[in-house]
């Protein structure tokens, strides 16, 4: 943990923060620049639909990391899966499709 109570950021977390306009960003961190103090975040939701999908940098003292998901029920799942097209996440993509398919034959074994 840092001083500010932040983690250690890297390329890949996924982030919430705020932009310099003061909307809510959640996405993942392209890349960062540890002298300027700033992260590279393409935005997968945000206050402002004009940004989204976009790689908007934010002030590295303005986002905090994410907790991992541990995503145990099909409706997790299908939101997941929906973010990682939107990102075009296809490896994530094809862990998420893993773990519905698997679910969903529990299901059906049970009927």
């Amino acid at each position: 943990m840092l001083p500010n109570g932040n983690s250690v950021l890297k390329t890949g977390d996924w982030i919430k923060g705020k932009s310099g306009d003061g909307e809510l960003i959640i996405g993942y961190i392209e890349s960062q620049s540890i002298l300027d103090g700033v992260v590279k975040v393409t935005v997968a939701t945000s206050d402002n639909r004009e940004t989204l999908g976009k790689t908007i940098s934010i002030l590295r003292k303005n986002v905090r990391k994410l907790p991992l998901s541990k995503a145990v029920n099909k409706e997790q799942i299908l939101f997941l899966i929906d973010l990682a097209l939107s990102t075009g996440d296809e490896a994530w993509f094809i862990e998420l499709s893993s773990k519905l398919n698997s679910i969903n034959q529990l299901v059906d074994g049970v009927h």
